[in-house]
């Protein structure tokens, strides 16, 4: 089964996956205010989510992903890491998982291809939930006033 393969694969390349994302985060123009953000807890909470990535789509229930990324949004909150920039770095967290599926895939029959089709599904479903988690946790925290934007240059 592909998506099963694939899923092994990404779990197996996730310390290649996170030092990409890492890279992009840290250079993206959209997120200047993650670029003096600490690699090392960037990369456990990516790391985690790819090379446990079969884990995270078999349980995508509400309760599970919401304990997970509702305090994720807090945390940014209380950092004053702007909103747009916590959605960004989830959006290119995504990304470049479904990018290195297109590279990894080559499905050779049309069950391959639906397969992945399906497993690309799975991936947008369980982010879609982590966003709106996210996002939620971030409106819920208590600070004190709104997150300021740092200039990027």
């Amino acid at each position: 089964m592909l998506s099963a393969w694939l899923i092994r694969m990404i779990e197996n390349h996730a310390e290649d996956l996170t030092r990409e994302v890492l890279n992009d985060l840290g250079g993206n123009p959209r997120t200047p205010y993650l670029h003096g953000v600490s690699q090392d807890k960037m990369h456990r909470r990516l790391y985690d989510l790819y090379h446990n990535l079969g884990r995270w789509l078999g349980d995508q229930t509400d309760a599970v992903v919401e304990a997970a990324y509702a305090p994720f949004g807090r945390r940014r909150r209380a950092e004053r890491v702007p909103l747009s920039e916590v959605v960004c770095a989830v959006i290119v967290v995504k990304e470049h998982l479904r990018s290195y599926i297109r590279r990894a895939a080559a499905a050779d029959s049309a069950v391959e291809l639906h397969q992945e089709a399906e497993l690309n599904l799975m991936i947008g479903h369980f982010f879609d939930k982590a966003l709106y988690f996210t996002v939620k946790g971030y409106e819920e925290a208590d600070t004190a006033g709104p997150p300021v934007a740092r200039k990027a240059g």
